[in-house]
């Protein structure tokens, strides 16, 4: 960096000490990118104080104060270091790597020792602070793709790269999945396929790929149609009076016979589904749009009620009566409902202003891509699907676009793991940006 800065000077033909250096250092940030990452932090901030101050209650008030005071320094932090680094040094890959197998042991250390959240263990207490692994990971899998598909022997255009990248993602694929947590699962295959489209994949591939993928969806709507069907029709045959049945005194099994019974999802009664109940119940309200809102539903139908009650222009900062009323939960209006929040409060031009701020900045790091050498070009498209993809799932849900993934909306969100992660990888697109004029060194 220092070299740099000389080199600049030398350059401009100005001595040290005339401001021309640190003027040439600054020039080469994305200050489009900096004033977004600013905008977006300080609407999650408002919202964020809005929900608690609409609550009323300290736990509420909390939510604002840490996000300020802790996670949005440590981010600034992160940003910082991965935007002076040179991402194409030697030094940085390795770290990559390095990050990346440091996860996986962090999420199998979660399977054992995490703290568990409604059913779930996603966070490792560190100190006092609580992280969730799945969420470095993300980011640790774009380091560790990027290198492997600009290697000699992998790149991501031959069957090899392929297979090896294949191997990579499915590892912590699984490890997440049995926490579980089926939204950061599915969430890096379509950064893994992105990469590998920008290295080179062929179209017919990816399209497959695709087809593959839709017909899978629609293959899992018919099995998660067909199972709930099933299970009513159960229910109204075990409600419906036997006529001219004559009841027999039940015998008692031995013990042997009724332990295998009881082990038998068959002989007592339920059946064994592909995935977890409470994902099973999710998918249904996403198939199924309206039915059990006093359940499963009720957050998605809230949610919606919400948007739709913004109007145009909103009922103003502070006055939504979804969340204030408590019809939609405090424990999810300031993190994966946070866009229903703005919704109503802003209404249509205010949540049209935050689609806006989003397609900026995806515009922002895909233009870095595009200038960019073939490491930092995988590395700023890894970045730009992983953010299109949470900002699509985060909204979708909340408009019944999407099954509900507890996916937070990057940089607006409340919550700590995924804010160091957003604003370490905005800062690694910084650094790839401050390199990209640079051609005195090659890859």
């Amino acid at each position: 960096m220092a070299e740099d800065g000389r080199t600049a000077l030398r350059r401009s033909g100005k001595a040290p000490g005339t401001g021309a250096g640190v003027g040439a250092f600054l020039a080469g940030f994305d200050w489009l990118q900096i004033l977004l990452m600013l905008v977006l932090l300080s609407v999650g901030l408002i919202f964020i104080h809005s929900t608690g101050a609409q609550v009323g209650t300290a736990a509420a008030a909390e939510f604002f104060t840490k996000q300020l005071s802790l996670w949005i320094p440590l981010g600034f932090g992160l940003w910082l270091a991965c935007a002076l680094l040179d991402y194409r040094k030697f030094y940085f890959k390795l770290a990559g790597v390095c990050f990346f197998l440091v996860t996986l042991v962090a999420l199998a250390l979660v399977l054992r020792y995490g703290i568990r959240v409604y059913g779930a263990r996603r966070w490792l207490l560190v100190g006092s602070f609580r992280l969730q692994p799945s969420e470095f990971c993300k980011l640790a899998l774009i380091f560790v793709l990027g290198w492997l598909f600009t290697s000699k022997h992998f790149n991501g255009a031959t069957w090899a790269g392929i297979i090896a990248g294949a191997v990579i993602v499915l590892t912590p694929a699984v490890l997440i999945c049995k926490e579980p947590d089926l939204g950061g699962t599915l969430i890096l295959f379509p950064i893994a396929g992105g990469m590998l489209f920008v290295s080179g994949l062929k179209w017919r591939w990816l399209l497959a790929a695709a087809l593959c993928g839709v017909l899978g969806f629609f293959i899992l709507r018919h099995i998660i149609l067909a199972e709930d069907a099933a299970d009513a029709a159960r229910v109204r045959r075990a409600r419906e009076p036997q006529v001219g049945v004559v009841e027999k005194a039940p015998s008692e099994p031995r013990a042997g016979e009724a332990r295998k019974k009881d082990a038998d999802p068959k002989k007592n009664g339920t059946r064994k589904h592909l995935i977890k109940p409470y994902q099973r119940k999710r998918l249904e309200v996403f198939f199924k749009p309206n039915t059990d809102i006093a359940n499963s539903g009720h957050n998605v139908y809230q949610s919606r009620l919400a948007v739709g009650a913004g109007g145009f222009w909103g009922k103003g900062i502070g006055n939504g009566t979804q969340n204030q009323l408590g019809f939609l939960p405090q424990t999810v209006a300031n993190n994966d409902f946070i866009f229903s929040v703005i919704g109503e409060e802003t209404g249509f031009a205010g949540s049209a202003g935050l689609l806006a701020l989003y397609a900026l900045l995806l515009f922002s790091i895909l233009r870095t891509a595009f200038k960019a050498p073939p490491f930092g070009r995988l590395l700023a498209a890894g970045i730009a699907v992983l953010f299109f993809c949470h900002v699509y799932i985060n909204i979708g849900m909340c408009i019944g676009l999407a099954p509900v993934t507890g996916l937070p909306l990057p940089l607006v969100s409340y919550g700590g793991s995924f804010i160091l992660v957003s604003m370490a990888a905005l800062g690694v697109v910084q650094s790839i940006h401050r390199h990209n004029g640079d051609t005195r060194k090659k890859e």
